[in-house]
């Protein structure tokens, strides 16, 4: 102890008046167990100060090398153990209190799995939380002094065992990877997840330790198995895509899709800035001088950044302190905690300071034992998990009204936007994430007021429980204490508690509001980018406009661009300019007009619906549609349109990419800013940071799970695989440029900067078209024999010197194997499973020439008939989803697609106008963009009508199709009839009768 500081020394003596300024709820030391925080792990040990981590290394068997990382663990813990040693001499109200300290075995979590019989089902403790008390201890406060807890309580040098904690751990927690001694677990050595021994729990070690473990709090709030959510935060460790874990670890995830990862990265990513900010707000306090036992248990209690914040405001720099810091500088707390354990003791009068200001007369000290007792009461555990629960019983509403100020000053086209706001009111229970939404951006702009109605019925049963059960004195009081104490905790409530509480669901409120908002973007941008594309067509893009012209673009089934012109459609030359496109359209064959839906969209669309009503383009039967243009003029002046089209004027760049929308939506729209394609709701209202990862995700999972070929596919679109970025697609290209097609996924390998992490990213989701590869080994290769798939040594030889490997490259030879087209680089399935998927052939008697063959299918069919989808996993020594994976990958035709299960665009001939529609109507149309409130349809008429998410009914909807929701994406046909059309607003309400 004589290597700490002698300030350090000095505040074990000081630490009465300076320790009993903190809030009554953050001495952890008061008595029982049974007030725990909510939020604790239920497998951590009996509480008791830690010794030096010394101590407990002479329970490791085996020494491991100090390497650069053991150094720095060494580091941490000489950190925490100093702390420990600090707070053990000079606080002994933390004495209860231990910090998480990694278990003796293994740091590293090995991936867990679920018992075989297990598997699809949640395990008996899925959410289970920790047990609670089921009274709540009355007189849990202790007003001990110092002295006296010095003297009762000593430290424990009692050394807590490693094998006791895993046997504490498997009696309290019945997960599905607690089967003894062997454990279906997943690790990198282990690829298809084989089951091998487990020698760790599942403690995930972070970098930052909070008094709570992160495994089962994400599962908590997930509502995701504990085993899946400790398999994911070691693969998203492991610098894991969520492609790719997804499509190739679905055993450990319990198959798990997308979103839902995205939700648990989220959701982690945040579990995570709290114990930063907690450890930063830690390290500031304690340089400060701020920092005690008590402070630093609550802490790292902290699960959300509100309660961080509320737990270290009165100790920010800059703080003017609050009442009750300013009434304990005056010396008062003594007598506030006189008042609840020995109020016979006490004389307020003999605190009064005739010259002190705050203490010159009794009402002031009165008001000053008032504040501190009303500080303990709203910063107590206890008191504030009794007033939440209590809420969770009552109705609270939400309410909004129209401000005073924006009804004289405001502009009366956005007060009319809010209009069904200027009276609202909706239990926090019942009121939707768009209502939020809205009701936040009306109060934002000064149109709305907002507040949370909590009844009074809840204030009086708390002031009652406060008064006669959580704070009631051990003593009788006199009518002028008692008066004190009810006042106090009035004041709680009034000043401290309510705030916090709406603070509290509004904050929670708005933030599953946006992520909702998020998630729904997420879902419409994935049901766009996976519109089925439209193959073997000349397309004629049209972007519409007035006085500059309409400009057109022609591109051929390869997306290479034919013509580029203007014409005028709208200014008086419309019948002239019919013979122009007439000519174009028979000269290079194209019966199929894409038009954007900007200015000039309503009028173009009718222009051409009625030359082809009058059959002026035979003998081409031609049909037109209408895309959305978001973002094409954005992109038409970005520096990756002048680089892919550096001779064309932008505007023309427009109608280009208007085109290919249709051709390859996909590969189009991944050239755009996700935010900047126009679906979604309040985008610009919610977190940009999580907007962003979100939609980058799912342009990374779309472009991912489609597959490029890598031998054809643009830069752009290689930078959104997983794995791969900007510098890796550029290297990828420029490899391409100089060595020529690749003939297999291993020579990814060869590419710089594309190292093993990488290539187990990106591999499954490249593809190779086999037949181009074999006629670029003919047309390299003399030596090439196309019915073995196999080179010569001169052969190979040949094709390196062909290909352009030139150079005096100082780089290993590449074996003549790495050279060889593999038919397996065609299909879904990882090269981590090219052994397994062999093994599957020779099994079933067939081989890689027939893979997406009709004879393929039904050899595997029949093998699968006769034993089974798990006897046949078993025989191969994998997993049921790792050859299920294999099985789609070898029978699946070369060249799919999975977006041929999605809807091409709605193809026209004529037009409905809006005077045309009435109530009845039945039309066809297309689902443009969908909100929580409903989905607006474009039925023709330039403005989309909405089905209310109350018409979209289960029944309603296709069977065939797999949905997460009662939803529909943008996209998508459907069957719809007109309910009502208000034509001075112009808004159409439908009906859905099916989609189609």
């Amino acid at each position: 102890m004589s290597s700490l500081p002698r300030r350090v020394k000095s505040e074990a003596k000081a630490l009465t008046s300076e320790d009993d300024e903190l809030p009554s709820f953050l001495d952890l030391s008061s008595e029982s167990e049974e007030e725990e925080e909510e939020w604790e792990p239920k497998r951590k040990i009996a509480k008791r100060p830690r010794l030096p981590k010394k101590n407990e290394a002479k329970t490791k068997k085996v020494a491991a090398p100090r390497s650069a990382v053991a150094r720095k663990k060494v580091k941490e813990v000489a950190v925490k153990e100093e702390m420990s040693m600090l707070n053990m001499v000079s606080m002994p109200c933390w004495q209860d209190v231990s910090l998480p300290i990694a278990p003796a075995e293994d740091s590293r979590m090995p991936l867990l799995k679920p018992k075989e019989e297990d598997v699809g089902t949640k395990p008996k403790t899925l959410n289970q939380k920790p047990e609670m008390p089921q009274k709540m201890e009355i007189n849990s406060f202790r007003a001990k002094n110092i002295r006296s807890l010095e003297s009762d309580e000593k430290p424990s040098t009692s050394v807590p065992v490693v094998g006791n904690r895993v046997k504490h751990e498997k009696s309290e927690e019945d997960f599905a990877f607690d089967e003894p001694p062997v454990k279906k677990i997943k690790s990198t050595t282990c690829p298809e997840g084989k089951p091998v021994k487990n020698l760790g729990g599942n403690k995930v070690k972070e970098e930052f330790e909070m008094n709570w473990d992160i495994v089962q709090a994400l599962s908590e709030i997930t509502n995701v198995e504990p085993w899946v959510c400790a398999n994911l935060i070691r693969l998203f460790q492991e610098e894991n895509t969520i492609p790719f874990i997804a499509r190739y670890r679905k055993e450990l995830i319990n198959n798990l899709e997308a979103d839902a990862l995205r939700e648990v990265q989220q959701t982690l990513e945040e579990l995570r800035t709290v114990a930063k900010k907690t450890h930063t707000m830690i390290q500031k306090l304690k340089k400060e001088g701020k920092l005690s036992g008590c402070l630093l248990s609550a802490l790292l209690n902290c699960r959300t950044l509100e309660e961080l914040d509320h737990v270290s405001a009165p100790y920010k720099t800059g703080s003017k302190g609050t009442k009750a810091q300013r009434a304990k500088q005056l010396g008062l707390e003594p007598a506030a905690l006189s008042l609840l354990q020995n109020s016979m003791e006490l004389n307020l009068f003999s605190y009064v300071r005739p010259n002190t200001k705050g203490l010159s007369t009794i009402q002031e000290v009165e008001a000053g034992v008032q504040h501190i007792l009303a500080d303990i009461f709203a910063k107590d555990k206890d008191t504030l998990d009794f007033i939440r629960k209590l809420c969770q019983q009552r109705y609270i509403c939400i309410q909004s009204a129209l401000a005073k100020v924006s009804s004289k000053s405001g502009n009366e086209k956005d007060i009319d936007k809010f209009q069904l706001y200027h009276e609202f009111s909706c239990s926090i229970k019942n009121i939707q994430h768009h209502q939020i939404l809205a009701i936040n951006r009306g109060e934002n702009l000064k149109i709305l007021t907002v507040k949370v109605n909590i009844p009074d019925g809840v204030k009086n049963e708390f002031c009652w429980w406060c008064v006669n059960e959580r704070w009631r004195p051990k003593q009788f009081l006199k009518p002028e204490l008692m008066k004190i104490l009810r006042n106090s905790v009035e004041d709680a409530y009034k000043r401290l508690i309510y705030p916090l509480l709406c603070r509290e669901f509004r904050s929670k409120l708005t933030s599953d509001a946006e992520k909702e908002s998020v998630m729904m973007f997420g879902r419409n941008l994935r049901q766009l980018l996976l519109t089925s594309p439209v193959r073997g067509r000349t397309l004629m893009g049209v972007d519409p406009g007035y006085k500059h012209g309409c400009k057109l673009a022609i591109i051929s089934p390869t997306s290479q661009i034919l013509h580029t012109d203007v014409v005028y459609l709208h200014s008086g030359q419309g019948f002239r300019e019919a013979e122009k496109i007439k000519r174009l359209l028979l000269h290079y064959n194209c019966s199929t007009v894409v038009i954007g839906n900007g200015t000039a969209c309503r009028e173009t669309e009718a222009y051409f619906a009625d030359l082809i009503m009058k059959k002026y383009f035979a003998p081409l039967d031609v049909v037109y549609c209408i895309v959305s243009e978001a973002g094409a003029s954005i992109y038409s002046v970005s520096p990756e349109a002048s680089k892919e089209m550096p001779d064309l004027d932008p505007n023309l760049r427009s109608a280009v990419s208007i085109a290919r929308r249709v051709q390859d939506p996909l590969a189009e729209l991944v050239k755009i800013e996700p935010k900047h394609i126009g679906v979604g709701m309040y985008q610009h209202d919610v977190s940009q940071t999580l907007l962003k990862a979100t939609l980058d995700s799912v342009v990374e999972e779309c472009v991912s799970f489609v597959g490029v070929d890598i031998n054809i596919c643009s830069e752009i679109l290689l930078r959104h695989i997983a794995g791969l970025n900007a510098n890796r697609a550029k290297n990828i290209i420029e490899w391409r440029e100089k060595n020529g097609p690749f003939i297999n996924r291993e020579q990814l390998k060869e590419v710089k900067g594309l190292g093993p992490k990488s290539f187990q990213q990106c591999a499954g989701f490249i593809r190779f078209n086999q037949e181009y590869i074999k006629t670029f080994c003919r047309m390299t290769c003399p030596f090439w024999i196309s019915d073995s798939n196999k080179k010569t040594e001169l052969g190979s030889h040949a094709l390196l010197t062909k290909a352009g490997a030139q150079g005096k490259k100082k780089s290993k030879p590449t074996p003549c194997a790495s050279r060889q087209p593999n038919p397996l680089d065609q299909t879904c399935i990882h090269p981590e499973s090219y052994n397994i998927a062999m093994r599957f052939l020779s099994f079933i008697g067939g081989n890689t020439n027939d893979i997406g063959k009709l004879d393929m299918q039904q050899k595997v069919n029949a093998v699968i008939q006769k034993e089974g989808l798990e006897g046949t996993a078993r025989m191969l020594n994998t997993t049921v989803h790792t050859l299920q994976l294999i099985i789609d990958g070898l029978t699946q035709p070369e060249g799919f697609d999975i977006r041929t299960d999605f809807d091409k665009p709605d193809f026209k001939r004529s037009i409905v106008c809006f005077e045309d529609l009435s109530v009845g109507t039945v039309l066809t149309g297309k689902v443009e963009n969908a909100t929580p409130f409903g989905v607006f349809v474009d039925i023709g008429v330039g403005k989309a009508g909405l089905i209310p998410v109350r018409n979209i009914t289960e029944a309603k909807l296709s069977k065939v199709k797999k949905r997460r929701s009662l939803g529909l994406g943008p996209g998508e046909r459907v069957e719809v009839k007109v309910l009502n059309v208000d034509i001075p607003r112009l808004r159409i309400t439908l009906d859905l009768i099916r989609v189609l």
